[in-house]
């Protein structure tokens, strides 16, 4: 899979998806990221990619034609049209099933965007579908990328020692992840559930479930209608 990012801050990006698992992912090819300076298609020769926003407000918004342009770039990069997702608090949330879905795709390209958003002209020509990481607001789209890029990379074949990694998870089967222990067996007086100790696997399992389904009626019942 080929990821692109349109972005204000590459090097940002760039430096945080090139650490760990995502990273080591990278070096061997399991998947591609790639990272595009709006700026660079700036204009002006002043390099403005933003200007006051139509019927006044406060901040900036960031013009059409440089997203245009880089996006321009991206396509004829691939021979294709990647599938474009804007992230933005306007979006649908995101959830790990739209991640499965997305994991699916061979090309997609990411807009973050900075200021007071991006000029809704080139969102309605170009954008297949705008993304939320969640109802709150952060200063810019490149964090909200980063977590969409890391979600996707993760389900595909190869980044993960194997797919127990994420099947298991919180949210994978629409449960809340069942609480997990590691050595010493007991610690401040607060020993591990001895089901986990014995080694029968079926117990395990059992109660591995059981606990996930408590957990998420306690923390999220919402999600028990899918599970």
């Amino acid at each position: 899979m080929r990821i692109d990012i349109l972005t204000l801050f590459p090097q940002m990006c760039d430096a945080v998806m090139s650490e760990s698992i995502i990273g080591r992912a990278r070096e061997k090819g399991k998947v591609e990221i790639n990272f595009h300076q709006i700026r660079d298609f700036a204009i002006n020769k002043h390099g403005q990619i933003d200007d006051t926003p139509y019927g006044g407000g406060a901040g900036m918004l960031m013009l059409a034609q440089p997203i245009y342009d880089c996006f321009e770039k991206v396509c004829n990069e691939t021979g294709t049209r990647p599938h474009f997702i804007y992230m933005s608090p306007c979006g649908k949330t995101l959830t790990q099933e739209r991640i499965k879905e997305l994991s699916e795709y061979s090309n997609i390209a990411i807009l973050c965007g900075r200021y007071e958003g991006v000029d809704q002209r080139v969102l309605d020509e170009l954008v297949d579908e705008e993304i939320s990481i969640g109802d709150y607001v952060v200063t810019g789209g490149e964090l909200p990328a980063m977590i969409l890029a890391d979600g996707i990379s993760r389900m595909l074949p190869g980044v993960l020692s194997a797919p127990e990694g994420f099947m298991g998870e919180s949210h994978y089967s629409s449960l809340l992840e069942h609480p997990q222990y590691t050595k010493p067996p007991v610690w401040h007086g607060v020993e591990v559930p001895e089901v986990l100790t014995t080694g029968h696997h079926a117990n395990i399992r059992k109660w591995q479930r059981e606990r996930s389904i408590e957990r998420t009626l306690e923390r999220r019942p919402d999600l028990l209608e899918n599970a």
